[in-house]
This record gives C-alpha cells, structure tokens and sequence, in this order.
C-alpha cells in the first residue's frame, strides 16, 4: 500500500486532510495505469509488499521543496529496502507549470550529488502535462509518465538492477509502452480516472514566484 505522511514542511489541518486525498488519487494512477496497464513490469512486486512510500511536501517554493527532497532521500536510505524500497513525492502547490518541474529536475540531481547518492538512487518524473521532447502536447504516449500531481519517484539503483535481471527484454518496455498507449488512446486513457480530484494552487505558485523577481 501506499502510507500518507506529512512533509517535514510545517502542514496546516487542512493541508494534512488534502494530503490524504492527493495519496489517494497517486494511489489509484499506480494501480490503474503504471501497474494496471503494466506501463511499469516492477511496480507491482513492490507496491503489493507494501514498499512504495509516499508522501506529499507542502513547500510554497522550490527552496522549501529541495528540502523536502534531501530529507526524503536521506529517509529512504536509512530504511531498509525490506521496508521502503521507493519513495513518491508529490508537490502539493509548486511546479503546476512542466518547464518549472523540468527545471527542478536538476536541482534534484544537484541533491543526489549533495548526498553522495549518485549511483545508488534515481529519481524519475512525472507530471500531469509531462510531454517527451518532440511530441506534441496531446500525444497520447505522454501519459506514459502523467501522473495526477507534479512527482519525485526516488529509485533505488539496486533494485533497479535486480528487477532487470529478472525482466531480460527491459530495453524494449519503452516501445511496448508506446504501443500500449497508441491501442488505448486519449479515450481510453481518460476512462480509467486516473487524473487528480483535487485542482493544485497555481495562484500561490504565481504569486511566489513574482516577489522573488521583485
């Protein structure tokens, strides 16, 4: 299963009740899309044992955020695998815009350098308007990696590397994934509800990012 937890970011009552909901609707795109359209081969061993942990930070900038990521990175290290083996976290009011998140993808790699964790963690993306380069914004093999809410997935390298030994056509799982969404198509994509219930704050995002280039 997936466990709600709070961000070490302060969190009102409010933002803890959004949090459950927001976990609930990550929940639901894991089971029916990544593991249910079998988008991801490795999800599901996971995800039954009840090793996917995620948790939603409720930074109000990506200052905030990036600390929200290196406690989360130093977490999952510190578990055993046996207990967290990955690790999902969901921007609750910040990089609503892709290119705001495409630009943070490096300060997430910069936390990864910052901890010494290069090779031993990845960390993948996924955003509800993720759009691969070349595509045009619609194109349904986007989906692919459009997940309700703007989403750090922390990746241990060795289990990576296991659950390719035991899955020997890995390389070809991208194209199988295209083809996969090709057959299924907006349509059917958006018959499995997989998007969010809850709207993300644009405003608050806006209107942080105006005063610091005041």
């Amino acid at each position: 299963m997936i466990s709600p937890s709070a961000s070490p970011t302060t969190a009102s009552h409010a933002d803890s009740d959004v949090a459950r909901v927001m976990v609930q609707d990550t929940l639901r795109w894991l089971e029916r899309a990544v593991i249910g359209l079998n988008l991801c081969p490795f999800a599901k061993s996971v995800h039954v044992k009840g090793q996917v942990h995620c948790t939603v930070s409720s930074a109000r900038d990506v200052v905030a955020l990036r600390e929200d990521l290196l406690h989360e990175l130093r977490d999952l290290v510190a578990f055993d695998p046996a207990v967290r083996d990955t690790t999902l976290l969901v921007a609750q009011h910040v990089l609503q815009d892709f290119y705001d998140y495409n630009d943070f993808l490096n300060v997430a790699d910069d936390c990864l350098a910052e901890l010494d964790l290069e090779g031993e963690i990845q960390i993948a993306s996924f955003h509800p308007h993720y759009q691969f380069a070349g595509t045009d914004e619609n194109d349904v093999t986007n989906f692919t990696n459009r997940s309700p809410y703007p989403t750090l997935h922390l990746i241990r390298e060795a289990s990576i590397d296991r659950a390719v030994a035991a899955f020997p056509e890995a390389e070809a799982i991208f194209e199988v994934n295209m083809a996969t969404m090709n057959q299924l198509g907006v349509a059917g994509w958006q018959a499995l509800n997989v998007g969010a219930t809850l709207p993300q704050n644009e405003t608050d995002e806006k209107k942080s990012n105006a005063a610091q280039n005041k």
